[in-house]
């Protein structure tokens, strides 16, 4: 079987209650392109990338759409049931840009799960659950309200609270810290992430003022040198997210010890193939870590649930969706959708949800 047809499309996200902001970012809608392949016997899967706008990450929809048109012409032709002859063909057609290969890789694996009727997390390994959990991530806003939605995230199930903080002064955060924790306390475990937005110096303060508070401290510098430059001072545990770009920088801090766990993002390692590759890293060094993306809906929230179904659950922190930002589906029967803070692994073959393709418009490149 072989790849046949390859349709590319542009959609936008409105950010339901925008704008979402971070310390680097603020959005009110998002760019998300999604990707369809379809093979020679007709049957076809589905893969999506959404970058958190252009100044998150180097990523960018443009990019993103920009890279797929480069390697499309390429792929026709190709086997459709092998990911690592896929991978090696796409490295071979451009270099780099592996949060454009993951909407191929993405959608190579439900193609594949839908040909052989395994659910794509079998493909992965296996299943440990059938429910894992979500965190619901605040925006950057006053203490009150921080608080006032960790309150409500708390009644409503979720099992842990990511605090946005950042691009401010960073005596807000510490206040914003505290008001949390004494709105949840010790019945929701935290993370504060300021998505590279603090000094070494604001870093070192927050721990220290806070040092009573358990939470996890996510990203809080813009390099990897400048944590490791504090991190015997910190008292927290410190997760890498936005500096684990590639698998030979998870190695290369796993090595380090500059890191306690990851947030992880299936697009930004390219795909559903090289997270399982880093799962297994972190299971051998006992790394707790998230399965996420940047954003994106039906898409991409199936892959990152199977992809967290068969991370040990002892090291699984949560998988975050962009779901409560989005209005709608693109599957309305089987969307992924969270429930009193957890998420179903999808059934059915593949990624377990099938897009109405009425809801992306027309192609923007259609090839085979």
């Amino acid at each position: 079987m072989r790849i046949a047809e390859v349709h590319i499309y542009q959609k936008d996200l409105p950010v339901v209650g925008g704008p979402y902001t971070m310390a680097r970012a603020k959005v009110d809608s998002l760019d998300t392109t999604i990707v369809r392949l379809v093979s020679d016997s007709g049957l076809s899967g589905f893969g999506e990338t959404c970058p958190v706008g252009p100044t998150y990450q180097p990523q960018h929809a443009l990019g993103a759409r920009a890279a797929l048109q480069q390697m499309a012409p390429g792929l026709i032709g190709e086997p459709a049931l092998l990911p690592l002859t896929l991978r090696r063909t796409m490295d071979g057609l451009l270099n780099g840009h592996n949060y454009a290969k993951a909407a191929i890789d993405i959608a190579q694996m439900d193609l594949i799960g839908r040909h052989f009727g395994v659910r794509v997390a079998d493909l992965l390994g296996g299943a440990s659950v059938e429910i894992v959990p979500s965190y619901f991530a605040t925006g950057v806003g006053a203490p009150d309200e921080i608080a006032r939605v960790a309150q409500e995230k708390q009644r409503e199930g979720y099992p842990r609270l990511q605090i946005k903080l950042g691009g401010r002064p960073v005596e807000i955060d510490i206040e914003t810290i505290a008001k949390v924790w004494e709105a949840v306390g010790p019945g929701m475990r935290l993370a504060v992430d300021a998505n590279r937005g603090w000094t070494a110096r604001d870093a070192l303060r927050v721990s220290r003022e806070c040092q009573a508070i358990p939470f996890v401290m996510e990203q809080p510098c813009n390099t990897i040198e400048e944590i490791a430059a504090i991190r015997r001072q910190i008292h927290h545990p410190i997760y890498l997210d936005e500096n684990a770009e590639d698998l030979a920088t998870v190695l290369r801090a796993i090595a380090m010890g500059v890191c306690d766990g990851f947030g992880l993002k299936v697009t930004r390692l390219g795909g559903l193939n090289p997270m399982v590759t880093v799962r297994d890293l972190c299971a051998i060094r006992s790394m707790p870590h998230t399965c996420d993306d940047a954003w994106g809906s039906d898409i991409i929230a199936a892959a990152c649930v199977h992809i967290a179904s068969t991370v040990e659950p002892r090291l699984l922190e949560g998988v975050w969706l962009a779901a409560p930002y989005i209005a709608g589906h693109y599957d309305a029967d089987h969307g992924v959708r969270i429930d009193s803070g957890h998420i179903s692994l999808p059934e059915g073959p593949g990624l377990g949800i099938t897009p109405d393709e009425g809801v992306f418009g027309q192609p923007v490149l259609s090839l085979g």
